[in-house]
């Protein structure tokens, strides 16, 4: 989770952040065909502070999707095009040493790295080694690098998004348990329909191109986000928030249900309860409301939980999936 917002932001309007998330969707609407729930979960994780993973096969946009939400934000945007050989010094940055000729003198000077940026697109974070994907994990949980045993702070607002090819298993390095849940969501990006791969091949096979307008800037996207903290949640949504986490988890209770039991492994932990609380809240902040529903909670649990819940042997002898079991979990839960 991000770092917390000041207090003494002042929040925008229900109405102020209805407006901004229907002129983002416009603008990502002039390059992205479709994608709208994509979009709405990527905007969400941003109004929520937090960092999200986009997975995917090539081709989809992935990369453009972030892009063309940093041309559309006036923001410091940075990317980085993760290889195998790939240093961390090369994301966070390094100390070099200045020889003063004049003076005869030496002095140590600290060169930021891409991670100083507000919006960070790190592309194909599964193409490098764990030493190096590990040095966004201070960056992203603290707002923060330490170089050589000094800290450097980082540009607010702050948000990773990172892309990942699901289907090539050569030259890639899976992200550990402790990174996975560093990013709020897991989006998956699915083909688009006939309709709009028709679109999609009109728009960009001929002369035209579509033309980006920045519609917002760092201080009015975190008055967002300190609107999203004021979001009403009753006592009821975050009971339901708890009861869902909990029951993705074997034996936390036993009222879970008994296929949690057959076929997970370990379940989320409370940083879950936290994301998902706030994504809800988040996703009334996009529709203008000022209380979270049940609705909310049921859209943004499957983001949330699918990269958290790791299924066991038994699971994948029977061909469950994550995405079909947290479904049916979120049916059985907040159904009832």
């Amino acid at each position: 989770m991000s770092a917390e917002l000041s207090n003494t932001l002042e929040p925008l309007s229900p109405e102020d952040t209805r407006h901004l998330a229907l002129a983002l969707r416009a603008e990502i609407a002039r390059v992205i065909v479709g994608q709208e729930a994509v979009v709405s979960e990527v905007l969400a994780t941003i109004l929520a502070g937090g960092h999200c993973l986009l997975r995917g096969v090539p081709g989809l946009a992935k990369t453009l999707l972030v892009k063309t939400f940093a041309e559309a934000v006036d923001l410091r945007f940075s990317r980085i095009q993760f290889t195998p050989d790939l240093m961390p010094s090369d994301i966070i940055g390094a100390e070099v040493i200045d020889d003063d000729r004049s003076g005869g003198e030496r002095r140590v000077r600290f060169l930021p790295g891409p991670v100083f940026a507000n919006i960070l697109l790190a592309d194909e974070i599964n193409r490098t080694p764990p030493r190096t994907q590990a040095a966004l994990l201070e960056a992203m949980q603290e707002g923060q690098v330490t170089v050589g045993g000094h800290r450097h702070t980082l540009p607010q607002p702050l948000f990773v998004l990172a892309t990942q090819n699901p289907i090539e298993q050569e030259g890639t390095y899976p992200l550990p348990e402790a990174q996975l849940d560093r990013f709020m969501t897991n989006v998956v990006m699915s083909y688009p329909s006939l309709d709009e791969e028709r679109t999609m091949l009109m728009q960009t096979t001929g002369v035209r191109t579509a033309t980006v307008r920045r519609v917002a800037d760092g201080p009015t996207l975190q008055r967002a986000q300190r609107l999203v903290r004021d979001i009403v949640a009753a006592t009821n949504i975050v009971e339901a928030v708890a009861v869902l986490v909990r029951a993705t988890r074997p034996g936390a209770s036993s009222d879970g249900p008994a296929f949690i039991t057959e076929w997970v492994r370990w379940g989320a932990g409370p940083r879950a309860g936290q994301s998902l609380l706030l994504l809800a809240k988040a996703r009334a902040a996009l529709d203008g409301r000022p209380a979270v529903s049940l609705d909310d909670v049921r859209a943004m649990a499957l983001p949330v939980l699918r990269h958290r819940v790791l299924l066991n042997f038994q699971a994948e002898a029977d061909g469950v999936e994550v995405d079909a079991l947290v479904t049916r979990l979120v049916n059985a839960v907040l159904l009832q």
